[in-house]
């Protein structure tokens, strides 16, 4: 899941405690995270070794929980990063994910998670320009806008996967 790639990645450069760390990650994607999301997959992650859990003082307070990645989280996050099912691929929240630590990839995982992704996109072509042939009126324009949204990233990819060794030049 792509919270679980943020949650470890966020955990790279310095350890956290649950609050700072959600918040990373809700500032980096805009996306909310809950409470509910966040520490049931820190506590798998603790069982799993990829985490420690130490209890940090406070004064008048409660001491707080603060997470540090460990060598078996690091490689765990690299083999998340590196691999793209094909239930995933389509969602655009767990390709981002992955895309925006590229990296962290060698150019040939790379280039088999923007496979996938490709893949994934195919399929979706498909079946847009399936439903179109039976669509009229306003679901026509959305389908022909999704279609248009589909190319767009396929292109895309195009663009990426011929130099998967470097990140492509943005628009200008």
């Amino acid at each position: 899941m792509w919270i679980d790639l943020l949650l470890l990645a966020n955990l790279l450069d310095e350890p956290c405690h649950g609050y700072e760390l959600r918040r990373k990650v809700e500032h980096g994607t805009g996306y909310a995270l809950s409470n509910n999301s966040l520490y049931p997959a820190l506590r798998r992650f603790t069982e799993a070794g990829a985490v420690t859990r130490t209890k940090e003082p406070q004064e008048g307070r409660p001491p707080r929980h603060v997470y540090e990645l460990t060598d078996v989280g690091r490689e765990l996050l690299h083999d998340l990063l590196a691999d793209l099912p094909a239930e995933r691929a389509g969602d655009e929240p767990e390709f981002m994910a992955r895309l925006a630590f590229f990296d962290w990839l060698t150019a040939e995982e790379r280039t088999r998670v923007l496979d996938a992704r490709r893949t994934a996109l195919q399929h979706r072509a498909e079946r847009i320009t399936d439903f179109s042939s039976r669509a009229d009126g306003w679901r026509r324009v959305a389908l022909a806008e999704a279609a248009r949204r589909v190319t767009a990233e396929l292109d895309w990819l195009d663009r990426v996967r011929a130099h998967p060794e470097a990140p492509p030049q943005e628009d200008a």
